[in-house]
């Protein structure tokens, strides 16, 4: 990820006067790992991000959003050309682009042969799957879906889940959060 989600983490917190120990009792994340997320020593991962978007009271696509003008509509073009170069084995590339006050996060997602975005959690909202290449093993209260290229789930994203790729290819599909008004 970015290293400077850790920095906006912190300008965040401190913008909210929020303490470290008060993000931790809202997230359940140590203190010492939130400071070093916010120090750049340590990355975090997506479960964590959106636990730290709550705390904060913001959608998790804040932090990868770059500040620059925002606009009435945002094109992205060849959104899967730098998915296969990266190194780590859970990508995502937000393709909201600079829309004030976004209804919803759209992401696209690559996991790797046997990854998957780390233990089942839930959070506010909804999230809408869109299989585009691979098989998707989607986890909702430990029942498994198994999702094809052009299959979707809508599911509501209070209920504990979790994206699993269980084959030898990678996987990857749209992702779209809600922003709970």
């Amino acid at each position: 990820m970015d290293d400077s989600i850790g920095i906006k983490i912190k300008k965040l917190r401190k913008e909210r006067k929020l303490t470290l120990k008060q993000v931790s009792d809202k997230t359940n994340l140590s203190i010492s790992f939130l400071s070093q997320v916010e120090r750049l020593k340590s990355s975090i991962t997506l479960e964590s991000l959106k636990k730290v978007s709550e705390a904060l009271d913001v959608n998790p696509s804040f932090f990868f959003s770059n500040p620059v003008k925002k606009t009435k509509s945002t094109i992205v073009r060849n959104a899967l050309s730098d998915l296969n170069n990266r190194p780590n084995s859970f990508i995502y590339k937000d393709l909201g682009g600079n829309l004030d006050n976004p209804l919803f996060t759209p992401l696209l997602v690559m996991l790797k042969p046997g990854d998957n975005r780390g233990s089942s959690y839930s959070h506010k909202g909804q999230e809408f799957l869109y299989v585009l290449e691979g098989s998707l093993t989607v986890l909702i209260d430990d029942e498994e879906h198994d999702l094809h290229p052009f299959d979707c789930i809508h599911l509501d994203s209070t209920t504990p889940h979790n994206w699993i790729n269980h084959t030898d290819s990678d996987v990857k599909f749209l992702c779209i959060s809600s922003i709970p008004i």
